[in-house]
């Protein structure tokens, strides 16, 4: 059987990728449609007329605050919530992978059991601690658990680490280096694609989090990018609809730009291949 022209296979994979990225185009085309147009079923994909002030009154936001407080906001956490993650996890992994100590497996199977555990389960205990030590309407219920790891950050760094070879410790070890260094000078330069990968995943599912938010901040100044956009929606008045994809459109741009700059370090993240030669 001969191989499909390439063009075919052009033309395949391309219709593929209209299909999936409709609804962002949709969604494009729709922010600049007047609100009371954009689910008419009569209405084409493009607009008619355009409206282009749909971008400034999603800007100027809700609550006297513009949508660049709620930017800003969502930024500082995505900010600590990375790094958190990223760093504990890392040195959590290690310990996993590398040292030997008492349970190591019954502590391993506990941490996945974690990783299974819907977030509904611990929702409420958790929201209990934190209102009991006054951290409601702050982003410390958020950002403080980041730092004592995320089971799939570790479960994937310590894939990785697994694959480098323990000769480069044990040659490190004979160099006088101890359990630290050998972390931060042997380990850490060589799982910096997973350590990239993780860093991107938690930016991403930091930067669209609706429910952490909405359990713990009240102040509208407080308020991060995924809580406004669901302010413009409102069950006693007219919904902004053209407003609120507007501002869609503008937080996707942050998201679209780190999948293109890092995608490469996402593959050789997940792929673990560890070290070649």
């Amino acid at each position: 059987m001969k191989k499909p022209k390439w063009w075919i296979y052009h033309i395949l994979v391309g219709g593929f990728a209209i299909l999936m990225l409709y609804p962002v185009i949709w969604l494009l085309m729709s922010s600049f449609k007047p609100s009371e147009t954009i689910f008419v079923t009569a209405q084409s994909l493009i607009p008619d007329p355009w409206v282009f002030n749909n971008f400034a009154q999603g800007w100027e936001g809700i609550g006297g605050n513009s949508f660049g407080v709620f930017i800003k906001n969502t930024v500082v956490l995505v900010f600590f919530t990375m790094v958190g993650q990223v760093i504990s996890s890392a040195v959590i992994a290690f310990g996993f992978a590398r040292l030997e100590f008492f349970g190591k497996s019954f502590w391993f199977a506990i941490m996945m059991v974690t990783l299974m555990l819907p977030y509904e389960v611990v929702m409420i205990p958790q929201y209990i601690i934190f209102a009991k030590l006054g951290w409601l309407d702050s982003i410390k219920p958020i950002a403080v658990p980041a730092y004592f790891g995320h089971p799939f950050f570790i479960f994937l760094l310590v894939q990785f680490i697994r694959t480098i070879p323990r000769e480069l410790d044990e040659a490190a070890t004979i160099d006088g280096c101890n359990t630290f260094k050998i972390f931060y000078k042997i380990i850490l330069p060589l799982i910096r694609p997973a350590l990239a990968t993780a860093a991107i995943f938690s930016f991403y599912w930091t930067w669209d989090n609706l429910l952490g938010p909405v359990l713990y901040l009240n102040s509208p100044d407080k308020y991060t990018v995924s809580m406004a956009l669901n302010m413009f929606l409102s069950n006693e008045t007219v919904s902004n609809w053209g407003a609120m994809f507007a501002m869609s459109i503008v937080t996707l741009i942050p998201v679209f730009v780190i999948f293109f700059l890092f995608q490469r370090h996402v593959v050789e993240g997940i792929s673990t291949s560890g070290l070649k030669g």
